[in-house]
């Protein structure tokens, strides 16, 4: 059955590489990806997935089923196809997106056989406002098995962490006044919002070390000599797990509340980006990714160990209702970052599609193991049952 799934992405290698690199030169943005989810959804469908579009009120979103009708584990695989504003896929989603249906494809080849069934999820928006988080909340990945994804980089990482995050909004609203002639009738909105950020750089002082809160003024008043009636202040609130960035959003919000009691502004709370929950690795689960990897010929030694995450995933709304993993795989020999214009063009290289034909690779013999190694499905579900969310 290995055999089969390499021979199936060999013999596919071409139109897949087709397909990454219409993705990568025609990119489009978060929940306007019509073009991309499309070409992936009518590719899954050819090979006999039976495709929903338009999943959880996301235009854009799909999921594709290809069921044995037969006992078996349930395999869960995310493709991401959405670009960033004016550089394209310097992300590298169109080798994600297309990874992932190319991994299911070839792991639809041997279900039969096996039992079980696989689905590929299309998942928009990563990069603003998360579908998975949408998806995660409505139940969609509540019956799996296990669920992965591989993201390009500059070298092979495990799969590690990442940081909950919260979006929050305080505006204030105040009075408007001459502010020389009678600033005594005015209510400073402005002031408010400092107050909110001086308030939350003592915090700082009081909080774990994997903490970040950090923001912005998007609306601050229109003219000095006005009083300003109208301010908004934005933040993230990030920390290791979700419980404890519920917590901090409680801290802020009293240190805003305050604020607005210092400065008789009134005060209005609010999310303006969906949640992202922490993402916690199933490790057997990336321990059977990792010795694929190594099975299709990677050096052990070039895979480093994960670093605790500094930035937010919605795959981490799914890794607290699925044993999840989300590793990285290489796709150019310099260290170019993610989001910038050099990566794009790693992401459209010659080099940057063998990787994504390895990591589709790679997600196929993980499954395999899955469908096949009872013993494994159990302990990786042992400790998706001691997770601390």
């Amino acid at each position: 059955m290995k055999q089969i799934l390499i021979d199936t992405l060999n013999e596919l290698r071409e139109q897949f590489y087709d397909i990454s690199t219409s993705i990568g030169e025609n990119p489009e943005l978060g929940h306007e990806e019509f073009k991309s989810s499309k070409l992936l959804a009518d590719t899954l469908s050819e090979h006999g997935f039976s495709v929903k579009m338009g999943i959880c009120d996301l235009p854009t979103a799909f999921e594709a089923v290809f069921d044995s009708g037969e006992q078996g584990p349930t395999i869960g695989i995310m493709s991401e196809y959405d670009a960033l504003p004016e550089i394209g896929h310097a992300c590298g989603h169109n080798l994600i997106g297309t990874m992932g249906i190319a991994a299911g494809i070839a792991i639809s080849k041997i279900i039969p056989e096996t039992g079980g069934k696989v689905v590929v999820y299309g998942t928009p928006a990563e990069e603003t406002k998360g579908g998975k988080v949408t998806m995660a909340e409505q139940g969609v990945f509540d019956h799996l098995d296990m669920a992965m994804m591989v993201h390009p980089l500059h070298s092979y990482v495990k799969s590690g962490s990442s940081l909950a995050m919260d979006a929050v909004q305080f505006e204030f609203f105040g009075k408007p006044a001459h502010a020389a002639a009678s600033p005594e009738k005015g209510i400073n909105a402005l002031d408010a919002v400092i107050h909110t950020f001086n308030g939350i750089n003592a915090l700082r002082q009081h909080v774990t070390s994997d903490t970040r809160i950090h923001g912005i003024i998007p609306e601050g008043g229109k003219a000095a000599n006005v009083v300003p009636d109208y301010a908004v202040a934005q933040f993230y609130v990030r920390a290791q797990t979700r419980s404890y960035v519920n917590e901090l959003v409680q801290k802020v919000k009293a240190i805003a509340e305050g604020a607005s009691l210092m400065t008789g502004a009134t005060m209005k709370m609010s999310n303006y980006e969906l949640s992202y929950d922490n993402m916690v690795t199933n490790d057997a689960l990336s321990d059977a990714f990792t010795s694929s990897l190594i099975e299709l010929g990677v050096p052990a030694s070039d895979i480093t160990e994960s670093r605790d995450g500094s930035g937010s995933l919605d795959m981490g709304n799914v890794s607290l209702v699925a044993p999840s993993i989300h590793p990285y795989i290489k796709i150019c020999d310099e260290l170019f970052s993610c989001h910038t214009v050099e990566f794009r063009d790693a992401a459209l290289s010659e080099q940057g599609k063998e990787a994504m034909m390895l990591g589709a690779k790679a997600m196929a013999l993980t499954a395999l193991k899955i469908l096949t190694d009872p013993e494994l499905l159990n302990r990786i579900k042992e400790e998706f049952s001691t997770i601390k969310k």
